[in-house]
């Protein structure tokens, strides 16, 4: 058995004592959803099941940081996921997580709430956004560095972020806010997601802290961390790959704006993603980490791998791609590009 393999059996064994021994001092299986999309065709509605404490407010506890991975997931749970009339049965996988795609639905464009249902759990409402089939432009959002100052990769400061400090107190990237409220403004509908190589948990966390400075709301696309069978970590880079070749599967008439900084991989992998998907992306936007910025993200003072000089998506389609230091370099590059789209 491979390490990373023998890393995930121990996980998955420490989480069923936990659960054996939180069951028996009252802990019940409780729902955490996450905000749903989907078009009028097709709706993915999401969330986790934990053991939680009676009467304990899940979202209030985890805005505290390290609250939001002291959690014991549910596994293998059976689950509802009921939309009007329609419901579909399934089950939580390994890490407590529930991905259902509901085809027909019968939902009009706009927010709704769809109901989850688990064995021993209490009923919930789950948020969705169903994007009218009209809209055309759609914009995702890197968040650490790109909307919150966070240089993940420094041990420490990452400990202090992710741990200690609640959503009020981490920083926001000047100008960010500034920026979406004016793409939004020429694109009222345009749906907002956020793309991070984040752990699910820290979605209440994050969730307030959007609010708390003023950026659009937005589904959020994360990951699980911790070891699987085939490595000790999942790949940032093909997560990100697959949530937006999701995207434009889910939208096929949509075009993208995508927003990331240069502070680890999001300049390769959005070029990567526009190349290979020619006329789905509109634009390219990076935050330009200062040069301690990027000595504290990844050791060195300048950026990560760029995409070269001929082989990128502006010089093979036509994509503008457009830097600055913050969202008010990127307001006034970005939004006259996309002003005209339909």
């Amino acid at each position: 058995m491979g390490l990373s393999r023998f890393g995930a059996a121990v996980e998955d064994g420490l989480n069923v004592r936990a659960m054996t021994h939180l069951a028996g001092r009252g802990w019940r299986p409780r729902i955490v959803p996450f905000t749903g999309y989907g078009s009028t065709r097709n709706l993915h509605v999401m969330g986790r099941v934990v053991l939680g404490r009676p009467g304990e407010d899940l979202d209030r506890a985890r805005q505290r940081g390290w609250r939001s991975f002291a959690t014991t997931q549910v596994g293998d749970l059976p689950v509802v996921v009921r939309v009007g009339d329609r419901q579909v049965r399934t089950t939580t996988d390994a890490g407590g997580y529930l991905d259902v795609l509901l085809r027909d639905h019968g939902l009009p464009a706009g927010r709704h709430d769809v109901t989850i249902a688990a064995k021993a759990a209490e009923p919930v409402l789950a948020p969705v956004l169903v994007v009218d089939p009209a809209v055309r432009l759609g914009i995702v959002s890197d968040v650490d560095d790109t909307v919150m100052v966070t240089m993940l990769p420094r041990a420490l400061v990452a400990a202090w972020n992710t741990f200690g400090r609640r959503a009020g107190a981490r920083r926001a990237v000047p100008g960010m806010a500034e920026l979406y409220r004016a793409l939004l403004a020429d694109h009222p509908d345009a749906p907002v997601f956020y793309l991070s190589t984040g752990a699910w948990n820290v979605v209440p966390t994050l969730r307030a802290f959007l609010r708390g400075h003023g950026l659009p709301e937005g589904p959020m696309l994360m990951t699980d961390w911790g070891p699987t069978n085939t490595g000790w970590f999942r790949s940032g880079i093909e997560h990100k790959r697959t949530r937006l070749r999701d995207l434009m599967i889910t939208f096929p008439e949509i075009r993208w704006v995508l927003v990331g900084d240069d502070g680890q991989h999001d300049p390769m992998i959005y070029d990567d993603v526009a190349r290979a998907h020619p006329g789905k992306v509109a634009a390219i936007a990076i935050r330009e980490l200062t040069p301690a910025e990027q000595v504290l993200s990844h050791g060195t003072p300048g950026s990560m791998r760029t995409p070269g000089a001929l082989r990128n998506a502006t010089a093979e389609h036509g994509v503008p791609t457009v830097r600055g230091r913050d969202g008010f370099d990127l307001l006034r590059a970005l939004p006259p590009l996309v002003h005209d789209l339909p």
